[in-house]
């Protein structure tokens, strides 16, 4: 599958988020005007693919099942501290985006791939396993909560990749927020993904290889490891 890949970078929210939208809605769009078979149709939909790797600044969003409590701060503060907040129509809970961050944005047709919303989001979830393991970290799934995690029992989980998506007419949006150099103070102002188990923090790789990332080298390393997960065959400007 044909998919063009973008590289964003101090954009605001807003921006990104208008700019996914224009994509999902052109491949709705296209979808629309094909006739026949579209799953079938790939020769005719090949180009319409994207995958958005950005860097925000710093952002709060909240997704469809957020609680209310789990922003910690109200808004007014966020703003005074020259943070952005967002409901948006993703899947999950709360979490945050913001430098030092690879927030990545899958706008696929699951048609050209397979009709299962449970295996893409289990796809992007060994995406990042695959990439952790460059850097010689065992990372997993935890059962009852999406994302990827580190950690054990002993010692407790944590959450070093959040993952939330959005379907229409079985076309993507949004994605995964994966630290990398990111802040992980600005995680101390919500209950991220609604978890607030005492066994269960935010992690980032930076922290857990005590080391700061080169950000371009893992966007390469990521995108090598998606591109061959989804079998991608990438466009890139």
């Amino acid at each position: 599958m044909k998919v063009q890949y973008h590289n964003i970078s101090q954009q605001s929210y807003q921006n990104v988020w208008d700019f996914q939208t224009l994509l999902n809605n052109e491949i709705k769009q296209r979808k629309r005007s094909l006739p026949g078979d579209y799953a079938l149709d790939k020769a005719k939909a090949y180009f319409l693919n994207h995958l958005i790797f950005c860097e925000h600044k710093p952002v709060y969003t909240l997704g469809k099942s957020s609680g209310k409590y789990n922003l910690l701060v109200d808004r007014f503060q966020l703003a005074k501290q020259g943070v952005e907040c967002f409901d948006i129509n993703r899947g999950g809970d709360i979490t945050y985006h913001g430098p030092g961050q690879i927030t990545g944005y899958l706008i696929f047709d699951l048609e050209l791939l397979y009709r299962d919303v449970h295996r893409f989001v289990r796809n992007i979830e060994e995406c990042i396993i695959q990439f952790l393991k460059l850097y010689h970290l065992d990372a997993f799934r935890l059962k009852d909560y999406t994302g990827v995690w580190l950690g054990n029992e002993e010692e407790g989980f944590r959450k070093i990749c959040a993952i939330g998506v959005h379907l229409s007419r079985w076309v993507s949006m949004h994605g995964f927020a994966l630290n990398i150099n990111t802040e992980l103070k600005a995680f101390d102002q919500i209950i991220p993904c609604g978890i607030d188990d005492k066994d269960k923090s935010v992690s980032s790789l930076s922290k857990e290889l005590d080391r700061e990332l080169d950000m371009e080298q893992c966007r390469v390393e990521l995108l090598d490891v998606i591109s061959t997960i989804f079998e991608l065959d990438l466009i890139q400007h």
